[in-house]
């Protein structure tokens, strides 16, 4: 189950970091209103958010998000998004199955650790959907699918 969990998150990583390049560096304080996030902003977001709810279900009480460090660059953005990556694939690695049962509360809301590690996916798809407006908004015109795809199917008759 923690395979098939981490999976499904990494399509959807892996995407983030695609997308995260097709914003140009004058765009990392780009916001779309004046109280939403910046592009920066919400990437360091995602990133962090997923830290916080692996670290709540790897250690079964709510672990308070990590604050990133400060970014005024693109470049420094997806650096992190890079870092908090690698994190999140260690603390995937180190997942026990008996990690998802346990009931833990996260501001009151008790629930089995697969229901955190399920928000943590919608949280990024939710919040990665905002950054693919966000970057049209800003120009780019070649984004990723919204999930990595998987390997194209080749035609034997074609291949010959």
């Amino acid at each position: 189950m923690i395979e098939e969990y981490y999976n499904n998150w990494l399509k959807h990583r892996t995407v983030l970091h695609e997308l995260l390049d097709q914003v140009g560096p004058e765009h990392v304080f780009f916001k779309p209103w004046s109280e939403g996030f910046s592009l920066g902003e919400l990437a360091v977001h995602i990133v962090s958010s997923t830290d916080m709810f692996l670290a709540t279900v790897k250690n079964g009480q709510f672990a308070s998000p990590g604050t990133p460090r400060d970014f005024q660059t693109m470049d420094e953005v997806r650096e992190i998004v890079q870092e908090f990556t690698h994190k999140s694939k260690r603390d995937f690695s180190v997942l026990k199955e008996a990690d998802l049962n346990n009931e833990i509360d996260i501001f009151g809301y008790m629930a089995p650790g697969k229901y955190w590690i399920e928000s943590l996916i919608d949280h990024e798809i939710h919040h990665k959907g905002q950054l693919f407006v966000y970057a049209r908004m800003t120009g780019a015109e070649k984004v990723p699918f919204f999930k990595q795809l998987p390997s194209r199917a080749v035609n034997d008759a074609a291949a010959d």
